[in-house]
């Protein structure tokens, strides 16, 4: 029969540490080898996170070049508001806020789609007689990025694949492949004001095609589908029956001369995740407030999809809670003044900006309709000291010190982006810093000298 000793060392009082012995049969069971794991460390990262790659990140982080130190840096780079502070949030959403944490009310968890209350007052914000919302086709999440996560990680499984478009937010990607899920990128076309290529698109859907992401307005591509472009999308995925992400984040973020369209307004037939949230409308990306509103009135999702939401909401137990206790009155609180000045000053600074751009030998921008961003062609021919568009840029900052994405993070090569969120002073100053390192490095293209001479 086996027997259990314990031994400890020391008498007296206790001792301050105790040197612990189990005896099994007479054999202490600190001695030997233990079975079924080898004594020594082996930690090593997940698959998760070797397939998590942000290429931002990568091609940021791996610039060596220095700024001009005689120069102040302009970062035209981050597509954050609120750098400046030449674009403040309304007073009416900061009270909203003060008066949350002064309740009292929001300290503790909420349910992990959000408070009902806040779910309803985003359904009834967004409501239309095309597209009706009621509470339970809302989700809130911890900003749109959240929003994005969730809905990809519901409608697909590792080995299927989603549609991205190039140029397009590197966070799809990102997102997608530490799932193990397959990204396809279907091309937008500079030359109809970033369109997609539809027929192109189409030629990508196989079976194992779990959804197709349209980001309308446009990051990096500042650009506004017509409601004609948009129809033909949703027929290609009522065709294909293939579900919608609908990345609607710049949603109404549109300049006067164009109209946003949310794509469920013209589709009873597709079903479309849309994913919004407070970051760039009201001008506060840090407070990490997001949704996703669920269109299905077909109901092809079913209650699979919408319970799927919630158990995947339940990893983080939600957003915060004092941004949803504001919610109600930043909705309906915010005057109207606030989104047409903020549109206004964004207009005026692309309008600038494409100007002045439009005016520089070997640059190709392209205008945009809304959003904070304008995309700008290189004609790498008249540039031939630099191989693309991450060499030219990296040299633009090291010579001039504004700091511009090169199109190679959105997947589109010898382009750059130019966010327009900066003061219009600064705005210039870039432009005309722009235009002198461009006429410092242009040059003629092989057989094109009389073209240069003009």
């Amino acid at each position: 029969m086996d027997s259990y000793v314990i031994q400890t060392n020391g008498s007296g009082s206790l001792p301050s540490v105790l040197d612990v012995h189990v005896n099994i049969g007479g054999r202490s069971s600190g001695q030997g080898k233990m079975k079924g794991r080898k004594a020594r460390w082996n930690v090593r990262p997940s698959d998760m996170s070797d397939k998590t790659f942000n290429p931002i990140r990568a091609i940021v982080d791996n610039m060596k070049v220095k700024p001009n130190p005689n120069k102040t840096v302009i970062s035209l780079s981050i597509g954050d508001p609120t750098v400046f502070g030449n674009l403040p949030t309304d007073p009416e959403v900061t009270q909203a806020m003060k008066d949350a944490l002064d309740s009292g009310k929001y300290n503790g968890y909420a349910p992990s789609i959000g408070y009902l209350s806040s779910r309803e007052e985003v359904a009834s914000y967004y409501h239309c007689a095309e597209a009706p919302l009621e509470a339970k086709d809302v989700v809130l999440t911890s900003g749109c990025s959240q929003a994005i996560e969730l809905c990809l990680a519901v409608l697909a499984n590792p080995g299927q694949n989603i549609l991205i478009p190039r140029p397009g937010f590197s966070l799809y990607r990102t997102l997608a492949e530490s799932m193990g899920i397959e990204v396809k990128l279907y091309n937008l076309l500079p030359e109809k004001s970033w369109e997609i290529d539809l027929k192109q698109l189409e030629s990508l859907i196989d079976e194992k095609t779990a959804c197709l992401v349209v980001n309308n307005p446009s990051n990096p591509c500042g650009s506004v589908f017509s409601k004609r472009h948009l129809q033909k999308i949703l027929a290609v995925a009522e065709r294909q029956c293939v579900p919608i992400l609908a990345d609607e984040i710049y949603g109404d973020m549109v300049f006067s001369d164009h109209k946003y369209e949310p794509m469920a307004t013209l589709s009873t037939n597709v079903p479309i995740l849309s994913c919004g949230g407070l970051a760039k409308r009201w001008l506060v990306p840090g407070w990490r407030l997001g949704w996703i509103l669920i269109h299905d009135r077909r109901d092809i999702f079913g209650n699979e999809i919408r319970d799927g939401l919630v158990k995947l909401s339940q990893r983080i137990l939600g957003p915060c809670t004092i941004v949803q206790g504001a919610l109600k009155s930043i909705l309906q609180r915010t005057p109207q003044e606030f989104y047409h000045d903020t549109l206004s000053f964004l207009k005026s600074n692309a309008d600038l900006c494409y100007g002045a751009l439009a005016a520089i030998p070997g640059l190709q921008p392209v205008r945009p309709s809304g959003a904070m961003y304008l995309m700008v062609g290189i004609e790498m021919e008249h540039f031939p000291e630099f191989e693309n568009d991450v060499e030219f840029t990296e040299q633009l900052f090291a010579e001039q010190s504004v700091h511009c994405l090169p199109a190679t993070c959105f997947e589109y090569p010898n382009f750059f982006r130019v966010v327009i969120t900066v003061p219009e002073v600064m705005m210039l100053e870039a432009c005309s810093r722009i235009q002198e390192f461009c006429e410092q490095h242009y040059h003629c293209a092989e057989g094109s000298q009389e073209e240069c001479d003009k």
